[in-house]
């Protein structure tokens, strides 16, 4: 007998309106993070890696890969549970600013808010267009910009 397939547990593309607002947990950037990203993306940038090099820059220690910030915001945005199942693409990513660095030892969190959806019936749902408003656990913003994710329609 095969399993049967897990029931989506994310909002269907309907359910999305504009102004909803959607806050993630929090999670803190660790060193095993940044060296993790640096192995998986080749970027091994002094700022990065080379405590001694970094406390010489403008930033006085080392800074975690913006692309890294945005992959864990990424994961924790799935893991509010509103795309889990119901998420067809990541289709683009606007405006991105990478506005203050992300030091080993901050918390990050994202608020999304909903600020467009646009039904697209050939693919069996729609877009949903997403302001993304990273903060540190001073509440400051790290990072900003929009998400298109294609999601699912209800089924009929």
């Amino acid at each position: 007998m095969s399993p049967l397939p897990a029931s989506p547990r994310g909002m269907y593309f309907e359910e999305f309106e504009s102004g909803q607002k959607i806050l993630t947990a929090g999670r803190t950037v660790t060193e095993a993070d940044i060296v993790a990203f640096a192995g998986l993306s080749g970027d091994f940038n002094q700022m990065h890696m080379d405590a001694v090099y970094s406390s010489q820059t403008p930033f006085g220690q080392r800074v975690a890969h913006g692309l890294l910030v945005t992959s864990i915001v990424s994961g924790l945005a799935v893991q509010t549970g509103v795309m889990e199942g119901t998420v067809m693409a990541f289709r683009e990513i606007n405006s991105w600013k990478f506005i203050k660095p992300v030091f080993i030892g901050d918390t990050v969190h994202a608020i999304l808010n909903v600020i467009e959806t646009k039904e697209l019936r050939r693919i069996g749902g729609g877009s949903v267009t997403i302001d993304v408003d990273v903060k540190n656990q001073h509440d400051d913003t790290v990072m900003r910009g929009v998400w298109i994710v294609l999601i699912s329609a209800k089924p009929k």
